[in-house]
């Protein structure tokens, strides 16, 4: 037999749905984005990489500043935070200013003097995103570069690598640090046009050591060769939101799933930054803002999240 519910249970279930979503909004537009900051762990084994390496490396994707979602304070609480890890290497991976979702943009020279005060033995390196150029009304209307961010940040003694690497030591021991430009740096009718050239980045390394690759954009994956032992990306913000693990506003690529975390394709590795910042909505739920630390080197799991 069918029973229907009484006017007051439907009212009481239906009041029910309405408070929890209320609060689901609430959460995902001002606790999880604003509030929320966690350190993502990996200790993965690495093809290619030499094991008496030992690399602690900081990656720091996708700020966005603006206000009210990614104000001054905030860059200073992820900064200080980044310091208490104690990284050997710290690497940002582009996206500084924030696209149509700013209440208030903010200096660019003002956030380049806040990153500067990252502190990491081998130093602070970086790559752009896209909106590094989509925000920069200059670099769009001329369709050249370099974007104020870039000359903002090499300024503070910050470089950014464009299709350029970069050999380091660490107890002596090399590796390799490169870094490729944006995939994404013009709208409208050039918005398939990329300036990434991985052959050429790759063409500038010159011994066998180690080689760490910077991507904001994680669709090349699909072209990085074996010869790297670990690819870092950005720009997905790990889909903003994530449900039962997956993020149904991120496009695959040629099948695969590059939307966060660490991804092992065909024996090679790459880890995606869930980042701090948004972009379209001012939404994230399920993938709180992250600073992802790796230890590199010894023995460990193929890729520990914490």
């Amino acid at each position: 037999m069918l029973i229907l519910p009484s006017r007051r249970q439907f009212l009481t279930g239906l009041g029910a749905g309405a408070g929890l979503a209320a609060a689901t909004g609430a959460y995902a537009f001002d606790v999880e984005p604003m509030h929320r900051l966690v350190v993502t762990s990996y200790t993965p084994n690495l093809p290619r990489w030499d094991p008496a390496l030992r690399l602690r490396v900081a990656v720091l994707a996708d700020f966005h500043i603006c206000e009210p979602f990614m104000p001054f304070d905030r860059v200073a609480e992820i900064v200080d935070a980044t310091n208490a890890q104690k990284p050997d290497l710290v690497l940002l991976l582009g996206d500084y200013p924030a696209g149509r979702i700013a209440w208030r943009k903010l200096p660019l020279g003002q956030f380049a003097r806040m990153v500067e005060e990252l502190k990491a033995p081998l130093g602070i390196h970086a790559i752009l995103g896209n909106h590094d150029w989509w925000e920069d009304h200059a670099v769009q209307a001329s369709r050249s570069g370099p974007p104020e961010v870039k000359r903002l940040l090499e300024a503070r003694g910050i470089p950014v690598m464009e299709n350029q690497s970069l050999r380091l030591v660490k107890d002596g021991r090399p590796f390799w640090l490169a870094g490729l430009a944006d995939q994404q740096p013009f709208l409208d009718a050039w918005a398939d046009y990329s300036l990434a050239d991985l052959p050429a980045t790759l063409g500038t390394i010159t011994d066998d050591a180690p080689v760490i690759l910077m991507a904001h954009e994680p669709d090349i994956f699909v072209d990085v060769p074996e010869r790297v032992s670990l690819t870092l990306a950005g720009h997905t913000h790990g889909g903003q939101v994530r449900l039962f693990g997956r993020a149904p506003a991120i496009r695959k690529v040629r099948g695969h799933d590059y939307s966060y975390g660490h991804i092992v394709q065909d024996g090679r590795h790459m880890i995606v930054s869930g980042g701090f910042g948004m972009s379209r909505i001012p939404v994230r739920f399920g993938v709180p803002p992250e600073i992802v630390m790796l230890d590199l080197g010894g023995t460990g799991p193929a890729g520990v999240s914490a």
